[in-house]
């Protein structure tokens, strides 16, 4: 089964398209991502960015556009209708096919440590990846906005974030990071001006207020249109449909002398919501979306598909005559096959009967692992994507003074991020080296020459980024810069290569 995670990240920003534009060329510059939709609203200045993917490629795609946002939206200057925190405010995964939630807040928990450490944008894990009962609900999460949150969170260790901080970032803020199922964001704009009326419409249909239990909703102006708005998220339109939100709000609306204007649905709508209001509106008690022209085109399409093209596997790829997947990608692969192996006998350790006084460190090691080989795996493709950036800023103009100086400034930087990522790949490699020490010496003592193998892989991995980094260091003139790396380099290696003896020595003395 092919599976498929949607991501609906907003951004405080819905009056600039240049901004915007540059957020979306971030996002589906990732292989693999397919923008669904885009909407900005001047009043709310917010945009809302949907796309999906598989699930391996939606951190990677997210961070891109949260690094464009820090880099474009302060939030100092930022004015709008709705609450925000951060430049990239919000970013929820949604479960579509073949993945469980479990493993979309898996991501979500990878997708805010990186924000935090390698963006430097503090963030908040919400709804059903909150680590507390009281960050499940948003607005909580959210209270005092940017502002507010800026302030209090210098006083108040309750409101620290889950990653990074402890301040917030003087022009991002926060990030808040979740899970949820598809929502559904609906407006309903009235035939008045009084805000005031909106803003007890929303009182009385919210959840949290003796409303509906799936219904978000707030009071607006809209300026544009010079009406009041009653602005609602349907956080579960099977608990509480579109069809009901609006014949609630229309007859709150009469009780005030006003009726509704318009209404409008904000980004992509489950298709089953808007059969739901079909049915509803038109009694269609037997109603199936079966019926539906388009889904049985569509069904028959599929069932008459030939075969899918044959899959080309990473191995075909590298040994295609392309610069990318290259070396670095491949010592990515290496280390992630490495912590899988070393997975793999933690978890045969943890099982088996008679080694019950390591199984809850098995377990750690097992959990730590997981998360190395995922981000060991996003290498794979950054390192590409890295690679890529260099050679585009080589074909940047250089007719003029200027534009030379551009293209050189340019370079250096390209060139400073593709010895980033394979030194990162080292790091990680050397971490799991570290973690696998324990496993050869208190393992299954069956599976130790697994344990060897994926030692044997974490080492190439650390090697062949190794070269990588080196290689990209001889093009960079900041000396300063140089040094570090290399100091980093010479400690990470000794770190590994330590590590690595330890587990083979282990591995040779169990076989005699």
């Amino acid at each position: 089964m092919q599976k498929i995670v949607e991501c609906v990240p907003n951004f405080s920003e819905g009056r600039r398209p240049e901004v915007i534009d540059r957020i979306v060329e971030a996002i589906t510059a990732v292989p693999g991502v397919w923008l669904l939709d885009r909407e900005a609203d001047a009043n709310h200045n917010r945009a809302v960015i949907t796309f999906a993917c598989a699930p391996e490629l939606v951190v990677e795609a997210a961070l891109g556009g949260a690094r464009v946002a820090k880099e474009l939206i302060d939030l100092n200057h930022h004015q709008g209708e709705h609450p925000r925190m951060g430049a990239m405010d919000v970013c929820p995964i949604i479960p579509i096919e073949g993945v469980s939630v479990d493993e979309c807040v898996a991501l979500a928990k990878e997708l805010a440590r990186r924000m935090a450490e390698e963006i430097g944008v503090p963030t908040y894990l919400y709804e059903l990846a909150a680590t507390r009962p009281e960050r499940s609900d948003l607005a909580a999460v959210r209270k005092g906005q940017f502002e507010g949150l800026r302030e209090e969170v210098k006083t108040n260790p309750a409101r620290a974030p889950d990653f990074g901080g402890p301040e917030l970032h003087p022009t991002a803020g926060a990030t808040a990071v979740g899970v949820r199922v598809p929502l559904v964001v609906y407006n309903i704009n009235l035939s008045t001006a009084d805000v005031a009326i909106a803003k007890k419409i929303a009182k009385a249909i919210r959840g949290r207020d003796g409303g509906f239990k799936f219904v978000k909703a707030m009071g607006f102006f809209i300026e544009e249109k010079g009406c009041a708005q009653v602005s609602m998220n349907l956080t579960n339109c099977d608990g509480t449909g579109i069809h009901r939100a609006f014949e609630f709000v229309k007859r709150e609306a009469e009780r005030y002398g006003v009726g509704v204007k318009e209404s409008e649905i904000v980004g992509l709508v489950p298709q089953k919501a808007l059969f739901d209001v079909a049915a509803w509106h038109l009694q269609l008690d037997s109603f199936d979306s079966a019926q539906v022209l388009e889904r049985r085109v569509a069904e028959a399409a599929r069932e008459a598909e030939k075969k899918p093209a044959p899959h080309r596997c990473f191995v075909d790829k590298v040994a295609d005559p392309t610069p990318t997947p290259g070396g670095g990608s491949v010592a990515a692969k290496s280390g992630a096959l490495g912590c899988a192996l070393c997975e793999m006998v933690a978890g045969l350790t943890e099982q088996k009967k008679g080694f019950e006084s390591v199984r809850e460190q098995m377990a750690l090691a097992r959990e730590k692992l997981a998360a190395l080989r995922g981000e060991l795996q996003s290498l794979v493709r950054r390192d590409a994507a890295s690679f890529d950036g260099v050679m585009a800023a080589f074909k940047l103009p250089k007719g003029t003074d200027a534009e030379k100086q551009a293209r050189k400034a340019a370079i250096e930087e390209a060139t400073k991020a593709a010895a980033e990522v394979p030194l990162v790949t080292m790091a990680r490699a050397v971490e799991a080296l570290k973690l696998a020490v324990p496993i050869a010496e208190k393992g299954n003592p069956n599976s130790l020459t697994d344990v060897g193998v994926g030692a044997f892989q974490l080492g190439a991995a650390m090697r062949g980024a190794r070269l990588n980094v080196e290689i990209n260091l001889g093009s960079i003139s900041d000396a300063a810069w140089v040094a570090a790396r290399r100091e980093e380099i010479a400690r990470l290696s000794e770190q590994g290569e330590n590590a690595e003896k330890a587990i083979l020595a282990r591995v040779q003395q169990a076989m005699g």
